[in-house]
């Protein structure tokens, strides 16, 4: 098993060589390449001082390989409720480094995530967005009227009477928590997830079913979180989804130079291209390029 220690390094590496225009490809974090002695204790034990080599590059490279990626764009934070606070910070540091504006950030709940809720959740988005009830599935549905509350393909991000009343009705409902309620819709979206945990196969199951309306119902979504989270957490359950072919995701945002490629990969989607990066659990190699 590759030890989060390595992942710090090769990361560090690999924006180190993009900064400098130099080609990587996947192999770099390659896990058969990785020591496989390591305990379980020691592969979550990350020494300070690499740390904080990490933490040090990724803001001297940052500005470098973000500026105005994003520039003009609006970005909506959609967090889970394992999302730790500092990395959510940092990630909205990045996009105003990007150039993009973050119209808010807005929790998806437990009670929104528990595939229990399901039927709940579906009278919501159906009673409070009529065009909702023709999607295909529940979590369609809910998808649908959630993108149609918070975000948008087109336009100037005004919010009407419909956008009002979704929000009103899902946050009411309890199935959304609004820590910085959003003025205006957004053209993309950013889904950030905590490490896996007891709660993580039912969230996973409920983001990856949601974010493929999210995606249909603005102009981009990445899905993002810590190294656990590709492994048996949300990130993971996305890329074993449909949503994979149409969400990009990011596994890696518990070090300062994921978090960098977090961003890369909404730039990505921005432009049209989805994909999977991060460690070698993702398809599309350690960076976006």
């Amino acid at each position: 098993m590759i030890t989060l220690r390595y992942h710090v390094i090769s990361l560090a590496a690999v924006l180190l060589a993009l900064a400098a225009g130099i080609a990587v490809g996947a192999g770099l974090l390659d896990e058969s390449d990785a020591a496989t002695t390591a305990s379980d204790a020691n592969r979550a034990e990350v020494s300070p001082a690499l740390a904080g080599f990490d933490a040090g590059y990724a803001t001297l490279t940052s500005p470098g390989l973000l500026r105005d990626k994003l520039k003009d764009r609006t970005v909506l934070l959609l967090t889970t409720p394992g999302a730790r606070d500092n990395e959510v910070d940092s990630l909205i540091e990045n996009l105003t480094t990007s150039g993009a504006r973050v119209t808010g950030k807005v929790e998806l709940t437990a009670k929104l995530l528990s595939p229990s809720n399901r039927q709940f959740a579906e009278g919501v988005a159906t009673q409070s967005d009529p065009q909702a009830a023709t999607a295909a599935s529940a979590y369609d549905k809910i998808g649908a009227a959630i993108a149609r509350g918070y975000l948008a393909t087109k336009g100037d991000g005004a919010l009407d009477e419909t956008s009002r009343t979704i929000r009103s009705a899902f946050v009411e409902g309890g199935l959304l928590d609004p820590d910085q309620d959003p003025e205006t819709s957004a053209q993309l979206a950013l889904v950030v997830s905590g490490p896996s945990g007891a709660s993580a196969a039912g969230e996973g199951t409920v983001v990856s079913s949601l974010v493929t309306s999210l995606d249909a119902g603005s102009q981009g979504l990445a899905v993002v979180g810590p190294v656990s989270s590709g492994e048996n957490g949300v990130v993971n359950a996305v890329r074993g989804s449909d949503a994979a072919a149409n969400v990009s995701s990011v596994d890696v945002t518990d070090t300062g130079t994921g978090r960098v490629s977090a961003i890369l990969a909404l730039v990505r989607e921005a432009a049209g291209q989805s994909g999977a990066w991060g460690t070698s659990r993702a398809a599309d190699g350690p960076v976006p390029n």
